[in-house]
């Protein structure tokens, strides 16, 4: 299987001076997400946790929601011509009953470690397809002042990051600030859906109570992830885009962006948000 890091060979010039030494970089390979046989999905990720990225990977697209719609997950043995096994394929075999949706070229499902799902739906179709709305009763409370804690906390847990520099985080928190969950990756939505794909065989879907902090941007993408599994809250470091603003409003999450010290802002789903009873700035 492969590693999460590998070395390399790097010249390094510093203040004038020039030396040779081995480097420290993440580790990114195709995985190829096969369902019942099929090809589903490629996407360029860091290897580990591959059986749940395929199943966070299924939840976003709507295709599975429950633990017991899985039968197995399987590495694919031969994946190469001389018949060693590279661990870049993984095979979902659905339970019983389960409805294979329809695999169509017109889905673009080819994913890259940078932009994620290229091509993908509309917000009408994730309305449609998701099996876990974003309907918290009663409501998950989260201060500003447990939101500026988060990042923080979830920095302290990135293990490879220390050591590559090149890693996107996500993590799942509680309602009360409680870690419950970290993925790194070099694709900020397969550790994602590596959270989510973790969280279904554990039986813990839908997320109704949990807080998703991501490392980057909010883009569509991520907001689509988080209404799927039925998280509340999605809370990111940078800026969220316009689309996945859309989303939120429309889907009930509630969306935070730019989430930096005391700083954020709230660009959906502030009803969530805890705040002292104040007239805004502004």
């Amino acid at each position: 299987m492969g590693r999460v890091t590998e070395r390399r060979r790097t010249l390094r010039i510093r203040d004038g001076a020039v030396s040779s030494r081995p480097d420290t970089l993440v580790a990114e390979e195709p995985l190829e997400i096969r369902l019942n046989g099929k090809p589903l999905a490629i996407t360029m990720r860091t290897p580990g946790d591959d059986f749940a990225l395929a199943a966070g990977f299924l939840v976003s697209e709507g295709v599975i929601a429950e633990g017991d719609e899985v039968q197995s997950i399987v590495y694919c043995a031969g994946a190469t011509a001389d018949g060693v096994n590279t661990y870049n394929v993984v095979d979902v075999k659905l339970a019983p009953g389960v409805e294979v949706p329809d695999i169509t070229l017109e889905r673009n499902v080819y994913t890259t470690s940078s932009c994620g799902l290229c091509g993908k739906a509309s917000l009408d179709a994730v309305r449609t397809t998701t099996r876990h709305p974003v309907a918290d009763a009663p409501p998950v409370r989260i201060t500003p002042e447990l939101l500026s804690a988060l990042p923080d906390r979830l920095r302290a847990s990135q293990r490879v990051f220390d050591r590559t520099g090149g890693l996107h985080a996500a993590a799942l928190f509680s309602e009360e600030g409680e870690l419950l969950d970290v993925r790194e990756d070099v694709g900020r939505h397969n550790a994602v859906d590596k959270l989510v794909g973790r969280a279904l065989t554990d039986g813990r879907l839908p997320l109704s109570r949990a807080v998703l902090l991501v490392s980057g941007r909010a883009s569509f993408e991520l907001a689509q992830k988080a209404v799927m599994a039925g998280i509340p809250v999605l809370a990111a470091v940078s800026a969220p885009s316009s689309l996945a603003v859309d989303l939120a409003a429309e889907s009930g999450l509630t969306l935070v962006g730019f989430l930096r010290g005391p700083s954020m802002n709230v660009y959906a789903g502030e009803h969530r948000i805890a705040l002292e009873a104040a007239a805004p700035q502004g």
